[in-house]
């Protein structure tokens, strides 16, 4: 979701559950005279609110959208098999510069002709023609008729670095509302449904803030957009603040 429709829901919420009649008053992310460093998302009411998206892994929006472009709808161009077919490749395997359309095309060719050759069970495959890397295939022909694509998850410590980095810009910025009165803010957005939660974004907040959050961030909402017909809010205050 963008910025401001994850604001505006969350200022939903709160009329619903205890502040009637908010809204947005100001801005100020989009008044020039406001300096770049308090330049937060909303004023609402007593409160100042940014807000901020944190990805699971390094670079996933990047490396979602080139794996997409790779696969992304082969399934529905493909004939339905009578077995059920998962492809799973390495999730760093798909990169900026390479073919995708070519790869596409390469992975088309393959499965339409190689697949129905394959006995059920697990197989590896790693000098594909047009295919520049290792596909892991799984058929099994007593499973409902599908074919679809997935990744290895990598293993990555890197998440509570990264939330330190992208959260220190943020919480500077509700510095200067803090001292003047209002209850400041910070949503933590995933859209991840895949491999985030809530305690998992919690646990490592709280890596990245071993000593507490700074005292000009009064709260902290975890937002859970991964299903935008049903996002969801937590109060992630009462676990982290000192």
């Amino acid at each position: 979701m963008r910025d401001h429709e994850v604001v505006e829901t969350f200022i939903s919420h709160l009329r619903d559950n205890g502040f009637p009649g908010l809204v947005i008053e100001r801005r100020p992310e989009l008044d020039k005279h406001v300096p770049f460093n308090m330049r937060i998302e909303a004023i609402a009411g007593p409160f100042a609110i940014e807000h901020t998206s944190i990805d699971t892994l390094p670079n996933q929006r990047g490396k979602s959208d080139w794996f997409m472009r790779a696969t992304g709808g082969l399934e529905k161009e493909l004939p339905i098999p009578p077995y059920r077919m998962n492809i799973t490749i390495d999730y760093n395997s798909i990169n900026k510069g390479q073919n995708w359309a070519a790869i596409r095309e390469a992975l088309k060719t393959w499965i339409s002709k190689e697949c129905p050759r394959l006995a059920d069970g697990r197989h590896i495959f790693d000098n594909v023609p047009g295919i520049p890397f290792r596909l892991q295939v799984t058929k099994a022909s007593d499973r409902p008729p599908r074919v679809f694509f997935t990744r290895y998850e990598p293993k990555d410590t890197s998440l509570p670095e990264r939330i330190s980095r992208q959260l220190d810009t943020k919480i500077n910025k509700l510095a200067h509302y803090r001292e003047c009165g209002f209850i400041t803010v910070l949503l933590i957005e995933s859209d991840d449904i895949a491999l985030m939660n809530e305690n998992k974004m919690l646990d490592a907040i709280r890596d990245a803030y071993p000593d507490g959050f700074p005292p000009s961030v009064g709260k902290i909402w975890y937002v859970d957009t991964s299903i935008p017909s049903e996002i969801e809010f937590r109060d992630f205050a009462e676990h982290l603040m000192k």
